[in-house]
């Protein structure tokens, strides 16, 4: 069954451009409008990326990305809509991630590609090296707290969202990111940085 197919009745039109549209609105057209899902794409791929990026390192990122939303493609029919897509959407990063780590399919950080130069190249080698203590300390954490300083840190999760899309209880998540933290600051001292 495609979009074009005639035994499918046409979907309304939105008087709204759909790049307007709230996400939740979005996911329920994705379920038969290619053009919903692009958007949806579009619109969180960058968050997703940094996610994932950060969990597995950047060699790995592009094809957690692409699991994640071939899973969220395959799962817009049992999205109800009781949290926001966002919240699903990390989850999905989060267990695309955890799939990624346990299959082992990424690259090491340490051996993760560079990103191209800036103009200063005295520059671009120190935050290139920052990069890597940050990648190699947040690795040293258990999986529990990398998750939570993750998700608060680089995809910008409020405590209760994080709460929601790990299962954890409120006060289990402030703690984790708590100790996260500690670790992370201890780490970077110790290999030099005033964090």
């Amino acid at each position: 069954m495609t979009l074009n197919d005639p035994s499918v009745p046409a979907w309304p039109a939105h008087p709204a451009p759909l790049s307007t549209l709230e996400d939740r609105v979005l996911a329920r057209l994705a379920v038969r409008d290619d053009r919903a899902f692009e958007v949806l794409v579009r619109r969180h791929a960058p968050a997703v990326h940094r996610l994932a990026a950060s969990m597995v390192g950047p060699g790995a990122a592009d094809d957690v990305v692409q699991d994640v939303f071939i899973s969220v493609h395959r799962g817009l029919r049992r999205f109800r809509g009781d949290a926001l897509f966002s919240t699903w959407l990390h989850r999905i990063t989060l267990n695309a991630c955890r799939q990624a780590l346990k299959a082992r399919r990424f690259i090491p950080l340490d051996e993760a590609p560079e990103s191209p130069a800036s103009h200063d190249p005295v520059r671009a080698g120190e935050q290139a090296q920052l990069r890597a203590q940050l990648a190699a300390a947040l690795q040293s954490l258990p999986p529990d707290q990398r998750e939570a300083v993750t998700l608060r840190e680089v995809a910008g999760l409020e405590y209760a969202d994080i709460a929601r899309v790990t299962g954890a209880e409120l006060g289990t998540v402030k703690s984790r990111i708590h100790r996260g933290r500690a670790a992370l600051r201890a780490w970077l001292t110790r290999a030099g940085f005033t964090p």
